[in-house]
């Protein structure tokens, strides 16, 4: 059995965020906090300042767009309203991301290098037999690691702003300057100081509810309900999962994702999510929470977490002087959910382009300037967000297929490719032999797993 300790819970605050939000402030009076008449044309040289650039959005997207474009000689402004923000997140990053971003050791919780897979019918498939004894899926809470990445932007040059970003009312789509409202808390105030910054580039790091996309309007997109809950098990169970990861699926836990036990520091989290059915996502994690209730008997429910987690790329990510990254920009694959690694690689490729295109912040650029950066990713990324897209749609569709999936999950070579390909977030050539061997199996299992769906639907026994 649990327990939930309700002075710690945060049910669901974030999950009402896309119907209620917060209106301008009309009772204060706006304050200017650069320079007036700052006048833009694109490639026009910059003689008596650096490009002034406003990151909207602390995470990791924000973070390391704020990091480049400090080291690459802009002015930047990193604009977060919650700086101990406990984002809902699994929390896994790919190994690559630890060396391509320089992380260090104390920020990752757990290095997972075991996985069970387990199925509707609770086969249970071991994965990462194919790791080295270097190799591994690290785990962080995200309050831990986004704070991190904040400071080390702050320390190489990034100002830092606690505010909350409000609207602005051209893109950058004229010469003049983009005037960023947003309210100041700075200075303690419950309600905040409403501000105007003037910029000459907005990166729009401000998640799935993202009011930049909505100034640009960047389109909408289908989003997940991520539900999850944080659970301080006893110390015995906690040494089961030290190193483990399991990832559950079946129609009693998502209709069309999966559920999962992630290990962090001192607690595991317990989550699900759905696209199809959000209403009936308290469900769902009940039925998670049962389905783990004897690895995690005893514990005691200390966080309770919701969030929109998008589901494909917004139809238009850049206008006039303002781009999109991360969440906001929806870069969250299908099948896997995965979402920091390419948050963060699209906050730093997003600035790559705009301290490029500037030469270091001396110059001012334009629209043509920013897609550079979506030109790059698009031709980088299509590819695997499709090919995630056609795995969920094929394996996530029914029981059947699931167990289908869970047994292809069993064969090493399969392990290989997948794990080679998520830590490093390449595409590994593969064996001619073992790709025709692979194909053949995968068809096998689906006819297998189409066939148990008919006779399911038909009451005939398999």
């Amino acid at each position: 059995m649990f327990t939930l300790n309700t002075r710690t819970t945060c049910v669901e605050r974030s999950l009402s965020a896309k119907l209620h939000e917060p209106k301008l402030s009309r009772s204060r009076t706006t304050a200017r906090v650069t320079p007036r008449n700052v006048v833009t044309a694109s490639g026009a040289p910059l003689t008596d300042r650096k490009l002034r650039v406003a990151v909207i959005g602390g995470g990791p997207a924000g973070a390391c767009a704020a990091e480049t474009l400090a080291k690459g000689g802009c002015e930047t402004f990193l604009i977060e309203r919650k700086m101990d923000n406990c984002k809902p997140c699994g929390g896994a990053i790919p190994l690559c991301m630890v060396g391509e971003f320089d992380l260090p050791e104390e920020i990752i919780d757990r290095k997972v290098t075991k996985m069970k897979m387990i199925s509707p019918s609770n086969r249970a498939v071991d994965v990462g037999q194919t790791l080295n004894d270097k190799e591994y899926i690290g785990m962080c809470r995200r309050e831990v690691m986004d704070d991190f990445l904040r400071k080390r932007a702050k320390s190489l040059g990034a100002n830092l702003v606690n505010g909350l970003f409000m609207k602005i009312e051209d893109p950058g789509q004229g010469n003049g300057p983009i005037m960023v409202q947003y309210n100041d808390y700075e200075e303690e105030s419950k309600t905040g100081v409403p501000k105007t910054l003037e910029v000459d580039v907005v990166i729009g790091a401000d998640g799935a509810n993202s009011r930049v996309a909505k100034c640009i309007d960047a389109g909408e997109y289908d989003y997940a309900i991520a539900f999850q809950e944080r659970i301080k098990i006893p110390d015995a169970k906690m040494e089961y999962y030290k190193d483990l990861a399991e990832m559950y699926v079946g129609d009693d836990v998502s209709p069309d994702f999966y559920g999962w036990v992630f290990p962090k520091y001192d607690h595991v989290a317990v989550g699900t999510g759905t696209v199809v059915n959000k209403t009936a996502i308290k469900q769902y994690q009940t039925a998670m929470r049962n389905r783990a209730e004897e690895k995690c008997e005893g514990g005691k429910i200390i966080r309770v977490e919701a969030h929109p987690i998008p589901e494909h790329p917004r139809p238009n990510r850049v206008k006039g002087r303002v781009a999109l990254v991360g969440d906001a920009a929806g870069y969250v694959t299908k099948c896997s959910g995965e979402g920091i690694y390419f948050a963060a690689k699209s906050g730093r490729m997003a600035a790559e382009a705009v301290v490029e295109q500037s030469m270091n912040g001396t110059k001012e650029i334009g629209e043509t300037d920013l897609r550079v950066y979506l030109d790059k990713w698009d031709r980088k990324y299509w590819a695997t967000y499709k090919v995630l897209d056609i795995l969920q749609k094929v394996f996530y569709r029914s029981n059947p297929a699931r167990e289908a999936f869970v047994e292809m999950c069993a064969d090493e070579y399969v392990q290989k490719m997948t794990f080679d390909s998520y830590l490093y977030k390449t595409v590994v050539p593969g064996n001619p032999l073992d790709d025709a061997k692979l194909l053949a199996n995968t068809v096998a299992s689906l006819m297998r797993s189409n066939a148990l769906r008919i006779a399911s639907k038909s009451g005939i026994a398999a």
